[in-house]
């Protein structure tokens, strides 16, 4: 196996949802046989994002800015990216909410990589919602996932609640 990824190379997938969201991506580090560690190319078109606000509470996430501009939007707060910068985005709740959006004219280039743990649960402060992933990480084999639960986060019921 070759070792070396050619990012100009790479079949890229489109994701699209609303007005809102749409990337082209890849994966990049599962390809060539990485199981503990995830990374994917991202290319977002300009005032998109690619995925919803939200943190990880199982994995680390860091986002290397290869061509473009964006925000940062990070727990309450915004940052702009620029190429050569490097986001870290740690595990944790949704002070470390994390999302990026193309801003200017160019789209935003970037690599995603993260730590693979499983399960994890995710955490969308947006729309209140929930996610639970087992069997692989968020970014991992969908084929291999046990459970993918998303839930409103207020429709929690309690522990003990339908045990008899």
């Amino acid at each position: 196996m070759h070792p070396i990824v050619h990012l100009r190379e790479l079949s890229l997938q489109s994701q699209t949802h609303g007005a809102n969201f749409e990337a082209l991506m890849a994966s990049v580090a599962a390809p060539l046989g990485a199981r503990l560690l995830g990374a994917r190319y991202v290319e977002v078109p300009p005032g998109k994002r690619a995925w919803p606000l939200h943190c990880h509470h199982a994995n680390d996430e860091l986002f290397v800015i290869l061509g473009g501009r964006g925000v940062l939007r990070y727990g309450v707060a915004e940052h702009c990216v620029n190429a050569g910068d490097v986001v870290v985005c740690p595990a944790g709740g949704v002070e470390t909410a994390h999302q990026l959006r193309a801003d200017g004219d160019e789209p935003l280039r970037y690599l995603a990589i993260s730590t693979m743990n499983e399960p994890d649960v995710l955490e969308y402060p947006d729309s209140g919602k929930v996610a639970v992933f087992a069997g692989a990480a968020p970014g991992g084999e969908k084929a291999a996932r046990r459970l993918e639960l998303t839930v409103k986060k207020n429709a929690a019921v309690g522990y003990w609640e339908g045990e008899e």
